[in-house]
């Protein structure tokens, strides 16, 4: 039933400036007025909604102010020198102190953690292709060490 992304909201201190930094992801604007502004994620498919001004009226946590963004594999491997060429800082998750990309075995993805100039955490992820003998893995591994344990599986 569910088939992607339709729309996601956040909240932003400066349309300006958050229009500026969407727009530098790749984002292509789809409208805006004097308050807010909506991104194509795919265009004609999923939308990021900006709305500036509104407060946050709870603390921060990732379930209310994050976005993924689908990404293939190869991409992921790319992304933190993409994010540098924008002048855009990875950022580490959770309790990592590494920015570098990551593979979660266990849920069959990887990912790159980053923030908007308000805090917003944004992710770029795909999917990975795991073995049904390796999810058992709850560990996120570096790119290096997936794809040596995926050599050694394959062998």
């Amino acid at each position: 039933m569910i088939q992607g992304l339709y729309e996601a909201h956040l909240p932003v201190k400066n349309l300006e400036v958050s229009m500026m930094f969407y727009s530098k992801l790749g984002l292509k604007l789809a409208w805006h007025d004097e308050d807010t502004a909506f991104y194509w994620i795919e265009e004609g498919r999923s939308w990021l909604g900006l709305w500036q001004g509104q407060e946050h009226a709870t603390p921060y946590h990732p379930s209310l102010r994050h976005i993924a963004f689908r990404v293939d594999y190869e991409q992921l491997k790319g992304a933190l020198a993409w994010l540098a060429s924008i002048q855009v800082e990875a950022v580490p998750f959770g309790s990592r102190t590494s920015i570098e990309p990551f593979v979660r075995p266990h849920q069959g993805n990887a990912s790159v953690y980053f923030d908007d100039p308000d805090g917003n955490s944004l992710e770029l992820i795909c999917h990975v292709v795991v073995p049904e003998e390796l999810r058992h893995i709850n560990d996120k591994l570096s790119f290096d060490e997936w794809e040596e344990l995926a050599r050694s599986y394959s062998k």
